[in-house]
């Protein structure tokens, strides 16, 4: 694979971050040579019933399609090995016939972070690297804290000092990264760890191009367990965009192989209060930075680093980018729960964004409709209590009993009720 400019081109070397001539973002392409459609299938198939700790990785299981790095020396935890469920219940909320989620908040750390996050910090290993750091609102800094305990390397995170789940941050002290609570937003965290030396401590936010590498797997694990039928919708949140990047990254790769005979489309679902993109998308023009407001802190990036290649993503895909509301984002994550999956808020965008583009008839009933959960419940628990506790759509309070005839009378209630339903 060569590493080059995603922007000009330009080549670059692998100890690089940004381009030399333009600044643009780095990025992978595949090169001469790569393994047939047939082949791979057939080599897929063989690896799902193996053992082998590379195989039983939804991110090494398709090495061929990565960087080159030492098999050896990998550092995994069995990531993006991840279920594709059905959701009756979301697709009666948002006027589809049917959908499916794909969860990659059942990773290891509960994101889809570790997808990229183990190829970053192989290579970071391979190299040499004694320190990793990264700029997160969460996840991100999660992912890393674990992956760099298994690689022996010290983490260092950058995180507003207020405004992100307390749950995220018990993780990574859990895993042992040093915490640095900043008074500024994940923007401004972000700004720094960018003028830092790569040569000197491995940066691993998805400006990071082996991230993206990694995180592309997603789309091949989606195509795979369908049998390689694209659908016709995917549907995800937007915050630093690097994950929009990835998924486009991998469909493209998987069309140039032959695995697949066309693109799905790509929506991009971002928090209202944290839209530049959708604004871009709407209007043209180059990126402008607002100040992120969203009660969805997974997608609270208001100056999103991937922009560039994510809208070269979501054009070549004929997709779109809108945004939503937190109040819209919040029933949204109820409804995905009440289907016996949960979630963390910003995924839940992606459920909010697909229902007000069936409403607007850009997505008909009978779409082939998949949904990106991109976090488990268990990132917010705090969100989910305060949904429930107040007047919410979809609350679901803890009901308190007098007494044993209250009790037995309110069971008899509900199991009357169930009987009739």
């Amino acid at each position: 694979m060569e590493l080059g400019c995603s922007d000009c081109g330009i080549p670059a070397s692998d100890e690089a971050l940004f381009c030399a001539a333009c600044g643009g973002l780095l990025a992978f392409e595949p090169g001469a040579g790569v393994i047939g459609a047939a082949a791979l299938r057939a080599l897929l198939r063989e690896r799902r019933a193996s053992n082998e700790h590379r195989d039983r990785s939804g991110v090494w299981r398709y090495r061929e399609l990565l960087p080159a790095l030492d098999p050896e020396r990998i550092v995994t935890l069995r990531e993006n090995d991840v279920p594709l469920y059905g959701g009756r219940g979301g697709a009666a909320y948002a006027g589809l016939d049917d959908v499916a989620y794909l969860h990659l908040g059942m990773n290891p750390t509960g994101s889809f972070k570790d997808a990229g996050m183990t190829v970053a910090l192989t290579h970071a290993a391979q190299t040499g690297a004694r320190v990793a750091i990264c700029a997160s609102t969460g996840n991100t800094a999660a992912s890393m804290a674990a992956y760099a305990a298994r690689a022996g390397i010290q983490a260092v995170v950058l995180v507003p000092s207020t405004g992100i789940s307390e749950s995220k941050v018990a993780q990574t002290l859990d895993y042992g990264a040093a915490v640095l609570g900043i008074p500024g937003d994940f923007d401004a965290a972000l700004a720094t760890v960018r003028e830092l030396d790569p040569r000197r401590v491995a940066i691993v936010n998805s400006v990071n191009p082996y991230r993206i590498e990694g995180q592309k797997t997603a789309a091949f694990v989606l195509l795979e367990q369908r049998a390689w039928r694209v659908p016709d919708w995917l549907v995800l949140p937007g915050g630093n965009l690097g994950n929009t990047s990835a998924f486009g990254k991998g469909f493209r790769e998987a069309l140039a192989l032959g695995l697949i005979d066309r693109l799905p489309r790509i929506a991009v679902v971002q928090a209202a209060g944290a839209a530049p993109f959708a604004r871009l998308f709407a209007a043209g023009g180059d990126m402008i930075p607002v100040k992120a407001q969203t009660t969805a802190t997974a997608i609270k990036i208001g100056a999103p680093a991937s922009w560039k290649k994510a809208l070269r993503e979501v054009r070549a895909a004929n997709g779109t980018v809108i945004a939503v509301d937190d109040a819209a984002i919040a029933d949204a994550r109820a409804v995905i729960g009440r289907d016996g999956i949960g979630c963390e808020p910003a995924s839940a965008a992606s459920l909010a964004g697909v229902k007000a583009l069936v409403a607007d008839g850009v997505i008909r009933a009978s779409d082939d409709v998949v949904l990106v959960l991109t976090g488990h419940v268990l990132k917010d628990t705090a969100y989910a209590a305060a949904y429930h506790a107040a007047p919410s759509a979809f609350a679901n309070t803890i009901v308190h009993t007098r007494d044993r005839a209250d009790l037995l009378a309110r069971i008899d209630e509900l199991a009357t009720a169930r009987a009739g339903a």
